[in-house]
């Protein structure tokens, strides 16, 4: 079946290339929608199979006057408009346009064009107006150089409506001039943008999108978004953006559902162009027209934009005809081979990944995909799908569960071992402890499970609850962060365990915006406990930066007690020390070492600039002895405080003042 799966793949691609070749064919955005043309007119191509006529009107003519478009080969449409008599554009800037589609049976549908690059609401009006956008071209963005591809993803995932901390929908220029130099400063070198591609409901979190082409104006105009993009870029982040080529909305008026008058178009027809769940429709990816507009979207935002990669949302669903959710990884491989599974979209996948390596060496594409489907993250040419990487959406939910059911006495380090490392051999994952999902209303966030209400003033008396719950946010977060995955993933506001869910506004809630926002000044007030936690994120970020663990190959466990809640592994040329016991600090404990030398602690969650009691002796030596232990042939003597985790470096590989430089660089100003 890999190789039914690879022959379908070199099929297709080669029809594209022998046909139009592939370069062409994957930037339909320069031939359909709206051109301008070098003498000032407007050239209009669409692809409407098997109407009688289609036409353009809009606020450029006068009464909203028909221009009828002609007929080309293949159920393509062409219109051309010239320029005015002082050769400027006929359609103003930012004026309405409408597509009339007639049908055989003399109906005619109003419809807004796929390939529109802007659309808005008006009013109370929830359906999307089309708008012309066509930049002046001495206003046209000249872009700082893109940052190269990190070889290991530290993410920052982001949601523009909510970022900041008014009851509003918030902008591209706050998110510029406000959460950018945040995010720089928290060590993260990613940046990952939902809800990007517009969509009419703002509650869905942007997955059914109506218009592809067309950036969300609810942030703002195209031209912040693009200055945002390039902001970060001359920050260092790369940033990479949520596609959905799998669904899209049952909008008809301004999506592409019924466009011209039928079910077809771009989907499948009959019971499987539906998800019946999601109230989607769902594409048909051998349809020549559907390949091609999706695939030039990516390249649209690759060029237009500056973005410099994709996470694929749904590609669970895409990948199974039976489109049933709640899948899990197995050993029994008759769930990921059979004729259940979709081949046209495992296909489209993989020519999808081999297209935007090809033409963009520098892009990272991510699937987020949650049965364990086998080869995902290998090359197209090994018979894989060619996802550099893919989420490890099982991580947080195990967390949850273990913290929610599980008393802290009772944690199994076995368990935890296992879900972590729980994938397929030489499968990169992003790996993280909440995204936007255990963020969402429904759900008790890991935050508010381990700090709840407590009282974060530092005037107030630290309770045990709440000792316990910084302890373990730590804790988990370290060891998420450092045990597994070749990338590391945060939602925002999570650095510091904000205090809320999200909940978009919607008539459930009576479009109340209380949840919809993002109090990242609690992070910044130094009268409150919040700012721990980010500064422990902070700390472990400059860690990784500095010694690169994501990178490095995977963790090796030399230590794993179940009555002492111990759990020690290295990985990069450090040791990382966990004691999960909730009541019991040990002295003078001896772990194994995998290399002998002198070690230093160069990060520890019991510190009191994270909130800690100052256990441990962070200028201490750890000498190690030889003599085999448990599987290594070194050994050495710590302390290990309860509920603590500490990382140690060998120190005498490198000059002293570089040493220091290391362990002070999360300090800053706070370091004695």
């Amino acid at each position: 079946e890999i190789y039914q799966r690879y022959g379908m793949f070199e099929k297709t691609k080669m029809a594209i290339e022998s046909v139009e070749g592939l370069e062409r064919f994957t930037q339909g955005h320069k031939e359909f929608g709206i051109m301008m043309t070098d003498n000032g007119g407007v050239r209009c191509m669409e692809w409407v199979p098997d109407v009688k006529a289609v036409y353009l009107k809009g606020e450029f003519s006068n009464c909203w006057e028909l221009r009828k478009f002609e007929a080309r080969n293949f159920g393509k449409w062409e219109l051309y408009i010239p320029p005015c008599y002082d050769g400027s554009c006929p359609i103003q800037h930012l004026s309405e346009l409408k597509l009339v589609i007639e049908t055989h049976d003399n109906q005619r549908l109003e419809r807004i064009s796929p390939w529109a690059k802007y659309v808005v609401q008006r009013g109370d009006d929830a359906t999307f107006k089309w708008l012309f956008w066509n930049t002046p071209r001495n206003q046209i963005q000249k872009y700082t150089q893109r940052p190269s591809k990190p070889d290991r993803l530290r993410i920052y995932e982001a949601h523009i409506g909510i970022a900041s901390d008014r009851y509003e929908v918030s902008s591209y220029r706050h998110f510029t001039r406000q959460v950018l130099p945040r995010i720089r400063d928290l060590g993260y070198n990613t940046l990952l943008l939902m809800a990007l591609v517009e969509h009419p409901y703002y509650p869905s979190f942007g997955y059914q999108v109506t218009n592809y082409f067309a950036a969300s104006s609810r942030y703002g105009t195209t031209a912040e978004l693009k200055e945002l993009i390039d902001t970060a870029h001359a920050m260092g982040i790369y940033v990479i953006m949520d596609i959905m080529h799998g669904e899209s909305s049952k909008n008809i008026l301004d999506g592409l559902n019924m466009f011209d008058g039928t079910e077809g178009g771009f989907f499948k027809q009959g019971k499987e162009g539906t998800n019946q769940e999601h109230n989607t429709r769902v594409f048909d990816y051998s349809k020549w027209e559907t390949v091609r507009f999706l695939l030039s979207q990516l390249r649209f935002y690759l060029d237009e934009f500056q973005i410099d990669g994709f996470r694929f949302c749904g590609v669970t669903e895409m990948v199974y005809r039976d489109m049933e959710t709640g899948r899990r990884m197995t050993d029994e491989y008759e769930q990921y081979f059979g004729t259940h599974m979709n081949l046209e979209a495992i296909s489209y996948l993989m020519l999808m990944n081999d297209m935007l390596h090809k033409f963009y060496p520098e892009v990272t594409t991510i699937a987020e995909e949650m049965s364990g489907l086998p080869c995902i993250t290998r090359l197209v040419s090994e018979g894989g799908l060619g996802f550099d990487y893919k989420m490890a959406m099982d991580i947080p939910e195990k967390w949850m569960k273990l913290i929610s059911n599980t008393r802290d006495e009772d944690w199994c380090m076995e368990y935890i071992q296992n879900f972590l490392t729980n994938q397929r051999p030489g499968e990169k994952r992003i790996a993280y402890v909440e995204n936007h999902e255990q963020n969402e209303a429904s759900l008790m966030t890991l935050s508010r499970n381990l700090i709840g209400n407590s009282p974060m003033s530092e005037t107030e008396q630290l309770t045990i609850s709440l000792d316990r719950g910084l302890s373990l946010y730590k804790m988990i977060r370290l060891l998420t962060h450092a045990f597994t995955g070749q990338g590391y993933m945060n939602f925002i506001g999570n650095e510091f365990g904000h205090p809320d869910w999200v909940e978009l506004p919607s008539p459930a809630n009576n479009d109340s915006y209380k949840f919809a926002r993002r109090q990242l000044y609690l992070a910044d007030n130094d009268q409150l406990r919040y700012k721990y936690l980010k500064r422990y994120d902070t700390a472990i970020n400059k860690l990784e930066q500095n010694f690169a663990w994501l990178k490095s190959n995977q963790s090796v466990v030399t230590r794993k007690h179940e009555d002492d809640k111990v759990f020690v592994f290295e990985r990069a040329g450090l040791i990382f020390v966990f004691n999960f016991h909730p009541t019991k600090s040990y002295k003078n404990y001896k772990i194994p070492v995998q290399n002998g030398g002198s070690y230093n602690i160069v990060l520890d969650s019991d510190e009191k600039f994270f909130g800690g009691k100052n256990r441990n002796q962070q200028q201490t030596n750890f000498n190690t002895q030889n003599g085999y232990y448990e599987n290594c042939n070194n050994s050495t003597m710590v302390d290990m405080p309860s509920r603590s985790a500490f990382v140690m470096s060998q120190c005498n590989n490198m000059p002293r003042e570089e040493y220091q430089h290391i362990i002070t660089s999360y300090h800053g100003e706070f370091w004695h």
